[in-house]
């Protein structure tokens, strides 16, 4: 007898629908045998398949077993088909047709006690079914929520194979999994709730530098002596960025879902990213790799913030390899197989200090290092990098009166209206504009029709290439930031204050690291 049931593979972002086929003759040498192209993991699950049906009490017949895992030519990873192929195994044993499973797709790990363990990317599997026409998924009862988010399916939790058996046999009823929105990281989501921009003392100038990066998504750079607060107003950046649109939310949850930092009964993202990977990162932890190509930290920070803290620490091709996903926000990653592609859209906040013992140009101590230990430190930093960050920003130190001062600094949520509103404007401009959310993602012919100067500003700004030596990348984000500064003040216009804003914003890199 030949049993077929529908499961998925995981490409990329995308899932990819596989039919898993288990014929039992009942005659040769009892054995498993799994073709198909898996991995070992699905090889593997022959040996977690029998100890499963054996302790579910369920029976899995005699003689050889094949399963075939059709298209042959697409490679299985994971444990994800283990629950598809142990039930058509019984129901090869119990001659079953399975009547249920005709319009459901199946997925899940099993332990040998024939428990069902959550998998990664169900996310996109309840995706792909839904596409497919499936009515019913059928996965482990900690991976329900996630899969529940998509609408026009039912979805149903299962704790054990016992149960999937009897209720694909029609012997058990289950009731379809309500979803409920549910955040990312309940930690992380308690830590980023507890932050609040009005815990930074001073650092006005810094602070209104962080709300146009969050207003236009414009990469930052911070440069300053250390104790100054860098990390302290990069973490609190989150705070102040509107909430996530429901497509925003779903591709973030997508990725995670792949990544399998998703913790059990978890459902939608709604917490925007915070990504801070250690410097000593590889250039596949950064963008994504691996012999099963999976989402790196800078598509984890998707739709959020990606901060590399003290960044001349990292390996200068480790940053170079952050060009290209900066400016086109996503990542391709070529293999012999072929390419796989993750979303990359991240608002960069980098920080650095100005030298190695961090006190060059400081005004009250004395720098220790040698003019070639400067110039190797600033090196790292390419000015290819440098062109894609809009904002550079100067961390002074807080002097004593700021840091004993009892007045109270603007709170995170106030700062966030004025950027939501700021959203709202840019949304409502591009709302035509296939691909453009924000300023930052404007095209050139874009910047050319929404940030028209007039003469005095334009004056202004060809002074300031041909003294600063910008380059013409730099041109259209100066643009693009005086764009944001304008919609902040809610000017529909860029005068020359908002251009001259932008100018101060991009001519640290000439002064510090030129």
């Amino acid at each position: 007898m030949i049993t077929k049931l529908s499961s998925a593979a995981l490409r990329g972002l995308e899932a990819v629908e596989v039919e898993v086929e288990v014929n039992s003759p009942g005659t040769g040498v009892p054995r498993m045998i799994i073709v198909g192209l898996p991995d070992a993991a699905v090889r593997e699950s022959a040996e977690r398949v029998s100890s499963a049906v054996d302790a579910s009490a369920l029976s899995r017949g005699d003689g050889a077993i094949t399963i075939n895992l059709a298209p042959a030519d697409l490679r299985k990873e994971g444990p994800s088909f283990d629950l598809p192929i142990a039930l058509g195994v019984v129901a090869c044993a119990e001659k079953s047709q399975l009547g249920r499973a005709a319009d459901c797709q199946i997925h899940g790990e099993l332990a040998l006690d024939g428990s069902v363990r959550p998998v990664k990317g169900i996310l996109s599997a309840a995706i792909e079914a839904k596409a497919r026409g499936k009515r019913r998924l059928l996965v482990p009862e900690q991976n329900a929520q996630e899969a529940a988010m998509v609408p026009g399916i039912e979805v149903f939790g299962v704790r054990g194979l016992r149960q999937a058996w009897a209720f694909l046999n029609g012997d058990e009823e289950l009731a379809p999994v309500v979803p409920e929105v549910m955040l990312l990281n309940k930690a992380e989501a308690c830590s980023q709730d507890s932050l609040d921009l009005d815990e930074v003392k001073g650092q006005q100038s810094v602070k209104r530098a962080l709300e146009v990066a969050a207003a236009g998504s414009h990469n930052l750079l911070m440069v300053g002596p250390p104790g100054t607060g860098k990390s302290m107003l990069a973490r609190r950046l989150p705070t102040i960025l509107p909430d996530m649109t429901e497509e925003e939310a779903i591709e973030t949850t997508r990725i995670h879902s792949i990544a399998g930092t998703l913790g059990p009964g978890e459902g939608l993202v709604r917490a925007r990213p915070f990504r801070s990977p250690h410097h000593t990162i590889s250039n596949a932890g950064l963008l994504g790799g691996g012999s099963n190509p999976g989402p790196g930290e800078i598509s984890l920070a998707n739709n959020g913030v990606l901060f590399l803290d003290e960044l001349p620490e990292f390996r200068r091709q480790t940053l170079e390899v952050l060009r290209q996903p900066l400016e086109d926000g996503q990542v391709t990653i070529s293999r012999a197989a072929g390419s796989l592609t993750f979303p990359s859209k991240v608002l960069l906040v980098g920080s650095l200090n100005p030298c190695p013992c961090g006190y060059f140009a400081d005004p009250t101590r004395a720098c220790s290092c040698t003019r070639g230990q400067v110039e190797k430190y600033r090196q790292k930093i390419s000015g290819p990098l440098l062109d894609r960050i809009d904002l550079h920003v100067e961390v002074p130190l807080v002097d004593f009166r700021e840091l004993s001062s009892r007045t109270s600094p603007e709170n995170s949520e106030t700062v966030r209206e004025r950027v939501r509103t700021c959203r709202v404007r840019q949304a409502e401009r591009f709302r035509k504009a296939a691909g453009v959310r924000v300023n930052a993602d404007m095209r050139p012919g874009q910047v050319s029709r929404f940030c028209e100067l007039d003469r005095k500003s334009s004056c202004l700004l060809e002074q300031a290439m041909e003294q600063l030596s910008f380059s013409a990348r730099a041109y259209d984000r100066i643009l693009k930031v005086a764009r944001t500064v304008a919609d902040l003040e809610g000017a529909d216009a860029v005068e020359e204050a908002h251009v001259m804003e932008a100018i101060h914003y991009r001519s640290l890199d000439r002064r510090l690291m030129g």
